[in-house]
C-alpha cells in the first residue's frame, strides 16, 4: 500500500506500538525460517537503527549488494569492518509465505514517491496490486510541515520553506513536502513498470467522510467480498476521524492515536492560494491520467 495521504504523522503511533511487535515477529520468523524469495527490501539499518546509505535486494534469502537506501522497512543488515554488507537470518523479518486464499499487504508512505521503488517491486512481482492514498497536495504539505514542526520547533516558517521567492510565486519544488504532492510525476514513473489497472487511488478526504465507501472500492479492486461496511465505523467528533469497530464485539473501537489529527499550523490564505495555483496543472494531469477528478481545486 503506497500512502502519500499524510506524512510521518500517519505512522507515528503505529511505529511506536510496532517496535515490540517487530521484535516478536523477527523471533517468530527466525524460529520458523519462513522467507519469501525475491523480496525487495527498501532499507538496511545498523543494529542501533542509524540510517545508512546502502540497501539490499533479497533473492533466495541472500542479500545482494545493490541499490541505495531510500525508505524504511523491516530488514536489518550489518556492515562489517571490511566494508561488506552481511545479512543475518536472525535479523531478517520478511512477510510470511502467502497461501492461494490469502492476500498479503505491506504499506509505507515512501514507496510512491521513491524513484527506485517501482523497478524493485516489479522485479519482485509484476502482478502486484498497488493502492495509493492521496489527498489535496496543499493540505498534505501543511500536514507534513505540522508534523515536522512538532519534532523540530526551530525550523523555518512554512512560507520560507515552500517558496524560493514568494513575491514572484516561485515554489521550491526541492522541498520534499512540496514535491510529494506533484502526484503525476510519481505516477508516470510507476507506469513504466505497472499498468494503470494495477493501481487503485483512494481519496484521503473521502476516507474520512465515507470510510466504508472508500474501503468498499478497495475490496472490489482486490477482488474481495465487501465485508467491511458502514457498521464497522463510527465518527469520532473529538478527533475528527472515523473509528474502526467490530459490530459483533463489545471491545473498544480502534481510533486514531494521540499524534493523529493535530491542528494544522495556520497558513496565510494568500500562501494557500499561491500553492493551489502551483499545483493546479499537476492536479489536472493527474485527474486525466487516473480518470477521476478529486476536486482539489
Amino acid at each position: 500500500m503506497l500512502s502519500v495521504d499524510d506524512d510521518d504523522d500517519d505512522d507515528e503511533d503505529e511505529d511506536e506500538d510496532e517496535d515490540d511487535d517487530d521484535e516478536m515477529m523477527m523471533m517468530m520468523y527466525e524460529k520458523q525460517k519462513v522467507y519469501q524469495a525475491a523480496t525487495v527490501v527498501p532499507l538496511c539499518k545498523t543494529l542501533n537503527h542509524q540510517l545508512l546509505s546502502s540497501e539490499r535486494y533479497v533473492s533466495e534469502n541472500r542479500c545482494l549488494h545493490e541499490y541505495r537506501c531510500v525508505s524504511e522497512d523491516r530488514l536489518w543488515c550489518v556492515l562489517d569492518t571490511g566494508g561488506d554488507w552481511l545479512c543475518s537470518d536472525s535479523m531478517i523479518g520478511l512477510m510470511p509465505r502467502t497461501l492461494d486464499s490469502q492476500i498479503t499487504m505491506e504499506k509505507t508512505p515512501s514507496y510512491f514517491v521513491t524513484h527506485e521503488a517501482p523497478r524493485r517491486i516489479a522485479t519482485m512481482s509484476q502482478d502486484t496490486k498497488l493502492i495509493v492514498v492521496v489527498r489535496n497536495p496543499v493540505t498534505r504539505a501543511i500536514s507534513d510541515y505540522t508534523q515536522t514542526l512538532s519534532k523540530k520547533p526551530d525550523i523555518p516558517s512554512f512560507e520560507e520553506l515552500a517558496f524560493k521567492n514568494r513575491s514572484q510565486g516561485l515554489v521550491d519544488t526541492s522541498w520534499n513536502a512540496i514535491r510529494i504532492g506533484m502526484y503525476i510525476l510519481h505516477l508516470e514513473n510507476w507506469l513504466q513498470y505497472f499498468r494503470l489497472s494495477q493501481i487503485h487511488f483512494v481519496s484521503g478526504e473521502r476516507l474520512i467522510t465515507d470510510p466504508a465507501g472508500e474501503l468498499g472500492r478497495v475490496q472490489d479492486f482486490l477482488g474481495l467480498k465487501r465485508i467491511i461496511t458502514d457498521k464497522h465505523f463510527y465518527f469520532n467528533r473529538t478527533k475528527g476521524f472515523p473509528c474502526l469497530k467490530k459490530p459483533e464485539s463489545s471491545s473498544t473501537p480502534r481510533c486514531l492515536g494521540k499524534s493523529k489529527g493535530r491542528t494544522h499550523v495556520q497558513i496565510d490564505q494568500e500562501v494557500i492560494e499561491q500553492l493551489r495555483d502551483f499545483y493546479r496543472p499537476f492536479n489536472v494531469k493527474f485527474y486525466e491520467m487516473v480518470g477521476h477528478d478529486f476536486r482539489w481545486d
